[in-house]
């Protein structure tokens, strides 16, 4: 993918071009990362430091991306972390797709984290909360609104964000990477089809009347056994990998988009997701997208863009937005042909 500079009237609409343009396509097999685009200029008006570490000497994993309005803000700006996909076993975190967030009035960071090939799971999850404390930590330098901080991710990057918003707060994992006084807390997560419950989810790829999952579950071309190192009917380390696991009634509003046809992740876990936070009063929405496999075109429809933004301008900008899921019609795609083995 290549960026040009953009005319000033085109900038206005960059957010439109990528919020989702480049994140929905973490719909690659798990362990392959996305090529590299062959030429990279930043956007008119974005500034980028890249590979910073946010665990001292740590592993070349633990690093993220930040982007920065070229001017800087009159007032500390709304932070919206940026987790990737590729079944916790590859993807990059660069580039990254939210950088167009910057010229709507945010700062972004993008985290890389250390893939199960590894180290296994809390690894990743400790990786991100010690990101989101750097970051905290490196506020005043960089002119962060601590109090407004936001993520989101697609597919393993989802199951990630939503873990950092269930969890965030509790010190359920070990906290590594120094900055404990921060705060690991987050006010808004964005979650695109993500895993929320490893316990159920062989039993829901089962009954997916819609797709077959892709997955041979409990082998070493699954990546969610991989992920935690065993097999998933492993209930105690199912129960520490599932965001589910961790809901309770202070946490943070959720947006949770997903296809109905998604060969990777299925639909049901996110209704599970969405049906439990909602059971103990937290705010959160399913968009549903009819037809739509594990990313695709439908996510980077107009009135998801414009919804996601909403989401995220109303919970860390505190604007006077409704949020209102999409008409199923209005968003429903012909379901992608799955190749029969």
């Amino acid at each position: 993918m290549k960026f040009s500079r953009l005319t000033p009237c085109a900038s206005r609409t960059l957010p439109a071009l990528l919020t989702f343009t480049a994140l929905l396509v973490c719909g690659h097999a798990a362990g392959q990362t996305k090529p590299a685009p062959p030429a990279f200029t930043l956007p008119a008006g974005i500034k980028m430091e890249k590979d910073i570490s946010y665990i001292p000497d740590g592993d070349e994993a633990q690093k993220l991306d930040l982007y920065l309005p070229e001017k800087a803000a009159e007032k500390p700006l709304p932070l919206i972390v940026h987790i990737h996909g590729g079944g916790w076993m590859g993807g990059s975190k660069f580039p990254c797709p939210m950088m167009g967030m910057v010229v709507k009035g945010y700062a972004v960071a993008s985290v890389e984290y250390r893939f199960s090939q590894k180290a296994k799971f809390p690894a990743q999850i400790q990786d991100c909360q010690a990101a989101i404390r750097w970051l905290r930590a490196h506020a005043q330098q960089y002119h962060f609104d601590t109090e407004h901080v936001g993520v989101v991710g697609g597919s393993a990057g989802g199951h990630l964000s939503s873990l950092v918003g269930t969890a965030g707060g509790k010190n359920a994992f070990p906290k590594i990477g120094g900055n404990e006084e921060q705060s690991d807390r987050v006010q808004a997560v964005c979650d695109i089809f993500g895993p929320a419950d490893f316990s159920t989810v062989v039993q829901q790829a089962t009954e997916d009347k819609n797709v077959k999952n892709i997955f041979e579950f409990n082998t070493p071309k699954d990546p969610y056994s991989e992920l935690i190192g065993t097999k998933l009917d492993d209930k105690e380390k199912a129960d520490a990998v599932s965001p589910v696991h961790y809901i309770s009634k202070d946490n943070p509003p959720f947006l949770i988009l997903h296809g109905t046809h998604d060969t990777l992740v299925p639909y049901a876990q996110s209704v599970e997701f969405a049906a439990a936070l909602k059971a103990l009063g937290v705010e959160a929405w399913l968009q549903t997208l009819p037809g739509a496999g594990h990313g695709g075109p439908a996510f980077s429809k107009p009135a998801i863009v414009v919804l996601t933004m909403s989401f995220f301008d109303k919970y860390l900008k505190g604007a006077d937005v409704p949020i209102t899921l999409v008409p199923e019609a209005e968003v429903s795609v012909e379901p992608p042909k799955q190749r029969v083995k």
